[in-house]
């Protein structure tokens, strides 16, 4: 076990802690930001962003009765702070922690932890590891903020990002995908040394943007772009609002959207979209492939009713397929998130320098069928996606010699004629699922009750659609 793990390990260890004065899974990582903070500015000398008075040496001297008290009005005081950053991560902020002796606890856990070598492996990689610790619990719901790292890195790898690029997440979470596109750059230019000074400006406060609605999970964001030493534009708010049409047109966008329908039913407030529908991905979807510069290409993570739901989303798949070059589906493994019984997709695909007819064959990549499910007990790794990666090319846009592998493969071509003709279903499936051979060989109970769960969800949906359209 590294430093790193190590530490990680600890301050989860320090949940239970917290969990003795009823602070729930959902608040815990939140609460842990805002004094992680605290310290992590006096750990990199940085404490000059934040106002005299309201630092770390000032709460650890604060006496225990008078703790809680203190740091209620701390949080106060700089969720109005000056700095941009400070104030956007404790907006709003508020403890949940009664106890004075629960807080003295906590803070006396933090200061004794071993961060020399914390900074010496990076503090960035030290709260990754946290939101990572907390999206695998269950219990914190968390998982439906947190894309599996070794899926995010596969993506980003096929992607290749570039310096100069405006790189988008319009679904931004806590950042894992901003995150991994950059240090995948800095990985490539010495830590962005190779660039001129202008460059390297360019890369940390202009190049990474995108948007996040839940505020939670905006300032976890946002405390995990400033540890990796990114100042990009990642703002709170509604993408599929008017918020989402003043976002800048990207070279590259990589995003797993929330799953469901848009709160209170009824279509996106955007007057841009040619096709309104209440499904969120669906909604995405449209804003990704519109906020893409001509030739700017995107991986997306989608569910399957994306690639079958018939009515607008045939209308806004066949829409996609006109305006950009779906090159690739990859099917992924049941299991990899928060919900057992979501089937999901990457989709691959890069906007045509003109409008019309620019996809001419959809590549299909099957990593689900007659695989595990992936959990605790089998966790997906990087090595899963490798014969995938292999298959793709290292053409970020598929314009590598591919191979189709036939009937018993994986890898398989389909024509635009041939998915037009099943209604623009995108949910092509051909190998034989050898799992199902008999009954004794069936998923586990609650697998298939998170299947069933699933599709009554997706038609639910469905049904809130129509419901829509038809009182419009």
């Amino acid at each position: 076990m590294n430093a790193t793990s190590d530490i990680v390990a600890k301050l989860w260890n320090l949940c239970n802690v917290l969990r003795d004065d009823g602070v729930t899974y959902m608040q815990y990582v939140t609460e842990l930001t805002y004094l992680l903070f605290l310290k992590m500015m006096q750990e990199k000398n940085e404490e000059a962003v934040l106002p005299e008075g309201l630092r770390w040496g000032d709460l650890r001297l604060v006496s225990e009765p008078e703790l809680v008290t203190v740091y209620r009005k701390l949080l106060l005081e700089l969720g109005e702070a000056e700095n941009r950053r400070v104030q956007a991560i404790f907006a709003g902020a508020q403890t949940s922690i009664k106890q004075p002796r629960i807080l003295k606890k906590l803070i006396t856990s933090i200061d004794e932890l071993d961060w020399y070598s914390a900074k010496e492996e990076g503090l960035g990689d030290l709260y990754e590891g946290l939101l990572e610790k907390n999206a695998g619990e269950k219990k914190s719901g968390a998982g439906q903020y947190f894309t599996p790292r070794v899926l995010i890195d596969a993506m980003v790898a096929l992607m290749q990002p570039q310096p100069g690029e405006l790189i988008q997440d319009p679904a931004a979470g806590t950042g894992g995908f901003l995150i991994a596109a950059d240090a995948y750059i800095k990985a490539r230019t010495d830590d962005l040394f190779e660039l001129s000074e202008a460059e390297q400006s360019f890369q940390r406060s202009q190049a990474i943007y995108g948007m996040e609605l839940v505020q939670d999970a905006h300032r976890l964001l946002l405390m995990n772009l400033m540890l990796h030493g990114i100042d990009g534009a990642v703002d709170m708010g509604d993408t599929l609002a008017p918020a989402g049409q003043r976002l800048a047109k990207a070279d590259l966008i990589l995003a797993n959207p929330p799953f469901g329908t848009k709160k209170g039913g009824g279509g996106p407030t955007r007057d841009d979209f040619t096709y309104p529908t209440s499904n969120k991905q669906l909604a995405f979807l449209q804003h990704i492939y519109r906020s893409l510069k001509p030739g700017g290409r995107a991986a997306v993570v989608l569910p399957d009713n994306v690639l079958f739901e018939a009515g607008q989303g045939q209308s806004i798949r066949a829409d996609l397929m006109e305006k950009c070059n779906l090159h690739t589906i990859l099917r992924l493994p049941t299991g990899i998130f928060y919900s057992a019984g979501v089937k999901t997709n990457v989709l691959f695909f890069q906007r045509g320098e003109t409008e019309k007819e620019n996809t001419q064959q959809v590549w299909v990549y099957d990593l689900r069928t007659n695989m595990p499910s992936f959990g605790k007990r089998t966790p997906l790794t990087r090595e899963h996606f490798a014969e995938f990666e292999h298959c793709y090319g290292e053409e970020a846009n598929g314009g590598a010699e591919r191979v189709d592998q036939g009937e018993e493969g994986r890898w398989r071509c389909f024509s635009r004629a041939f998915i037009a003709e099943r209604g623009e279903n995108l949910d092509i499936s051909w190998l034989r699922d050898e799992s199902l051979q008999s009954a004794d060989d069936l998923p586990e109970p609650e697998v298939i009750a998170a299947a069933i769960l699933e599709k009554l969800r997706v038609a639910m949906e469905e049904m809130e659609a129509l419901s829509a359209l038809l009182e419009e």
